[in-house]
């Protein structure tokens, strides 16, 4: 009963999280509908030629893909929730350390390889403003005295799943607490590959 709970909660919490950034990232043209709307004629000229239309639905897609990608990782990662700290550890079965866990999901969810340890994963990501993260973003720590030295996943709301330490779990935290805040390294985005037609 308590794993079920715990896939009922993840995909409901991935249901609200796409919907969320689909809203968040869909472009606002659709108010674009009509020559009236501007007297711009280049917004005149996208919109006889209907391309306003076309940036719009590109847009829902790019924002789709994107809700889609982030819901997966989000998802698969609190389907771990509980699992034991491994130190090395990267597997499913015996349990994971913090950047084992992340390259672990990406790689099952998305199938995005990732480097092995928190400093090379941070350093073959894209760094974003702490404003700009997104759920399925990487948050970064110095919890050993050198920068980036463990990793997490952001969820959403300034949470952050991870596997934390030897005799803990995987869990989620609150960015925001004093010890995740003053440890804070930073942000980064793992990049998608474009998809090839």
């Amino acid at each position: 009963m308590p794993v079920l709970n715990t896939l009922l909660r993840a995909s409901l919490y991935a249901a609200l999280l796409a919907g969320a950034c689909a809203l968040q990232a869909a472009p606002d043209v659709a108010s674009k509908t009509g020559a009236s709307a501007t007297g711009d004629d280049l917004d005149k000229l996208l919109i006889d030629r209907g391309l306003l239309t076309k940036v719009q639905q590109v847009g829902n897609n790019v924002a789709d893909t994107a809700a889609s990608t982030a819901s997966d990782i989000v998802v698969s990662a609190m389907g771990f929730l509980g699992l034991p700290y491994k130190r090395g550890g990267n597997s499913f079965d015996t349990g994971f350390d913090c950047s084992g866990f992340v390259k672990a999901l990406y790689e099952q969810s998305i199938g995005k390889v990732l480097p092995r340890s928190a400093a090379q994963q941070a350093a073959q990501t894209t760094k974003i403003d702490s404003a700009d993260l997104q759920p399925g973003d990487l948050v970064f720590f110095n919890t050993m005295r050198h920068a980036f030295s463990h990793v997490g996943i952001y969820v959403g709301d300034g949470k952050f799943i991870h596997s934390p330490k030897p005799g803990a779990e995987v869990r989620i935290e609150d960015m925001h607490v004093r010890y995740w805040d003053k440890r804070y390294n930073g942000a980064r985005r793992v990049e998608q590959e474009p998809a090839k037609n």
